[in-house]
């Protein structure tokens, strides 16, 4: 190490509002040195990114900044908006959290992208095109020309929040403020990611401060590790003084929530109802035309989002869904709860097939279908009271109920889920994420669902309010013997929660199993490196842990090849061809492995 790139002295940050003034930042003070990575650790509202979007011009209007902020030696705080510009961006970048609302919707991907070079390096078109390819390929974008022509809202979240992290690297920054990086992407194009800000910091010798909730990225990536609550800093040290022996009640307790994919369970799992299967899936498929030329007569190509999956799932039982972005989990999910149309391939739930055609039957298995999405404010309507959105279920499905007894059962849910039933007339915004998620989950069970899919429910959630919520879902199926979908690309939270698991790969399985078998002995390439990217929250243990890479570009899902990516010797060298299906191989009781070629994955 060797000077320092930042230094925060007792800054504090208060915004003055109608409800009088809020401390979000309370004094605090710490540095970063060059090639050093700082972790800032804490829940949501601790005040982590507050910290660092004050300290370089980035609050509203209503807040007041004090304190000092010194970058390379120079006082920044309060510099003039022209001279600010000049170091944001090219000097010191940012990586936001929410990439939707970082990028700008009405350019495209390629505007954005040389935009920022040549601002600050007044490069021509062609040069910043070049540069922009070069990162969206090093971010693992498939297609990058391709994407270059595309707006934000084209993309899956992944694939927005990679631009952002290329657009922060392109300049080579001296500090690289990274604020939830990692978010929103799956386990392999995390750990691609995180290697990606590793190298900048060792190549360049840039300082990285890496903000984030997840104690495994922490522990892999940083040297040094603050602790945030409140607004004010716990516990500083070490990163492996911090693990290994925290001094702080709050740090132990984050530590202790954290999920691990080795080691006990927090809690039991009750074993499923060892009756017929209430769900059956048979060989479903769920396919999109795509017009890849453009204009009326372009050429169409099927996206083959799931491409015949078929298990079954019994009473209390619960099936944890992996795979990366654009896997099919998703949409495998939808068709079965009927929500997209199929292809192809049966649903049976409690004996009756469900038939596209059969509108009714759907409609009254719909009541034993329900939904936990990732978003709990994207799925609850912000003009609704929280009491009028956990019983819309009951207004659709038990109109016999009169208001008060809706209002009593409500409460009932309300109870059952943590929830004051007295917050009934609240709205969700007066709500922090981890109680509207409560609402979300409370909506679902209030008719006592026999499945309940829970789509990334606790994907963005802090690891103490996601421990929360796994406890409360386990409670509620072991009370109602419900069994549930739960999809998720976080393996330490799916082997929490699953008793068994089902691995997506570009819409098939390859994989599929008891949870405790397969994340500790997987067999296919794609699970061994799945396993093999997710952040370990041991400092010693991330160290230690073998890197296995997957080989070759990321195959677009267009391409009928792309499927066989790990059977490459039974490949038809034609990108429409109809290609062969690997078979299932079971290599132990009840324990499924798709064909493979010997050696796909590679030890880096």
């Amino acid at each position: 190490m060797t000077d320092s790139v930042l230094e925060i002295s007792n800054l504090a940050v208060t915004f003055d509002t109608p409800d009088g003034e809020v401390e979000a930042v309370k004094g605090v003070s710490f540095s970063i040195a060059q090639g050093e990575c700082l972790g800032i650790v804490g829940e949501s509202g601790s005040g982590k990114s507050q910290s660092f979007l004050s300290a370089f011009g980035l609050t509203s209007s209503n807040a007041k900044v004090t304190g000092s902020v010194k970058f390379k030696g120079r006082e920044v705080l309060g510099l003039p908006r022209k001279e600010m510009d000049a170091i944001r961006g090219r000097h010191v970048a940012f990586v936001f959290q929410d990439p939707l609302t970082a990028l700008t919707p009405h350019m495209t991907i390629e505007e954005q992208m040389v935009e920022v070079l040549t601002h600050h390096f007044q490069v021509s078109s062609a040069v910043g095109r070049e540069r922009a390819i070069e990162w969206l390929e090093r971010v693992r974008i498939p297609e990058a020309a391709r994407r270059l022509k595309q707006y934000p809202h084209e993309l899956s979240g992944g694939m927005r929040q990679r631009v952002m992290i290329a657009m922060a690297m392109m300049c080579e920054p001296a500090l690289l403020i990274a604020d939830e990086p990692t978010t929103a992407l799956d386990a392999t194009v995390q750990a691609q990611v995180l290697d990606l800000i590793e190298d900048l910091r060792r190549d360049t010798n840039a300082a990285v401060a890496l903000i984030t909730h997840d104690m495994g990225v922490i522990a892999r990536m940083a040297q040094r590790v603050a602790v945030m609550r409140a607004g004010e800093i716990v516990e500083t040290g070490d990163v492996d003084t911090l693990y290994n022996a925290p001094k702080a009640d709050y740090t132990r307790m984050l530590l202790g929530a954290v999920p691990h994919i080795d080691g006990a369970r927090a809690h039991e799992l009750a074993p499923p109802d060892a009756g017929a299967p209430i769900l059956q899936v048979d060989d479903v498929r769920v396919h999109f035309p795509i017009r890849v030329d453009g204009g009326m007569f372009g050429k169409t190509k099927l996206l083959r989002a799931v491409d015949g999956v078929s298990f079954d799932l019994r009473a209390g039982e619960t099936l944890g869904v992996v795979g990366e972005s654009g896997c099919g989990k998703s949409t495998l999910a939808r068709a079965v709860v009927q929500l997209l149309p199929r292809t192809a391939g049966a649903v049976t739930f409690l004996g009756r097939n469900l038939l596209p055609s059969e509108r009714d039957a759907i409609r009254r298995a719909r009541q034993d279908l329900q939904i936990v999405f990732q978003d709990p404010l994207a799925s609850l309507d912000p003009r609704m009271t929280l009491g009028a959105s956990i019983a819309e279920p009951l207004l659709a499905f038990a109109p016999e109920l009169n208001r008060e007894q809706r209002e009593a059962r409500v409460k009932e849910a309300m109870a059952q889920v943590g929830l004051d039933p007295g917050m009934i007339n609240r709205y969700p915004h007066e709500l922090s994420g981890g109680q509207n998620q409560r609402v979300g989950v409370a909506r679902a069970m209030i008719l006592k669902p026999k499945l309940v899919v829970c789509d990334e429910a606790v994907s963005a959630l802090d690891v103490s309010i996601q421990a929360q919520i796994m406890k409360l879902l386990i409670d509620l199926q072991r009370e109602f013997k419900t069994a549930m979908l739960f999809i998720s690309h976080d393996l330490a939270v799916v082997r929490e929660i699953s008793h068994n698991v089902l691995v997506l790969y570009l819409g098939r399985a390859v994989e599929y199993g008891p949870s405790e078998v397969i994340l500790r002995d997987p067999r296919h390439p794609y699970t061994k490196a799945l396993l093999a990217a997710a952040p370990t929250p041991d400092p010693n243990a991330a160290r230690a842990k073998p890197r296995v890479r997957l080989v070759g570009d990321l195959p677009s899902p267009l391409d009928t090849r792309a499927s066989l990516r790990f059977l490459k010797s039974r490949i038809v060298d034609d990108p429409d061809a109809t290609q062969y299906r690997p078979q299932w191989i079971e290599v132990g009781p009840g324990h499924f492995v798709a064909e493979h070629d010997a050696a796909e994955a590679a030890a880096a």
